[in-house]
């Protein structure tokens, strides 16, 4: 009985350790995601002339979850009426945030861009996410930094601290 509490410590905690590193993993994708979201919207807004809500309707259809998600909550916002671009935004976003494995940075970049949503012409509104994307491509860079130094150690930890416990209750 020993022998069988100590393999589900065991596995638990390795399997924390792996959960954390994909988690981790996930960081650099979904800020791929967003950077290639960004660069559609604005060849949509600027050279298509679409209409925001419109854009994200048939941008939302080619992302992967959380992000497509993410992009139709904030079409449906604006469709309903009474909500401003920023607005629809900010709430589309704090709904998300749950979902994925972005950092506070990240949401902050997301914020200010939203802040700028819809109160600039076509010009302006180019430059802003020019900016967004700027922001993300570094996030992006320190993302992939942080994944090459910690995923293994986190891996590592899960087993080793599954190990210690096991001794510790032995």
């Amino acid at each position: 009985m020993n022998w069988f509490g100590a393999s589900i410590v065991l596995v638990a905690t390795t399997w924390a350790g792996w959960e954390w590193s994909n988690r981790l993993k996930q960081r650099p994708q979904q800020i791929r995601q967003l950077k290639t979201f960004l660069q559609a919207l604005e060849a949509e807004v600027t050279f298509g002339l679409t209409p925001i809500d419109e854009a994200c309707d048939k941008l939302a259809a080619q992302c992967d979850p959380p992000l497509s998600t993410f992009i139709s909550d904030f079409s449906n916002r604006l469709k309903q009426g009474g909500y401003q671009a920023e607005r629809a935004w900010e709430e589309a976003l704090n709904e998300l945030w749950t979902r994925t494995s972005l950092k506070k940075s990240e949401k902050e970049i997301l914020t200010q861009f939203g802040q700028t949503l819809g109160v600039y012409g076509r010009t302006e509104q180019k430059k802003q996410i020019m900016l967004a994307l700027t922001h993300l491509e570094r996030e992006e860079a320190e993302a992939r930094d942080e994944l090459k130094r910690f995923e293994k150690l986190f891996r590592s930890l899960g087993l080793l601290t599954g190990l210690l416990l096991v001794l510790l209750l032995i």
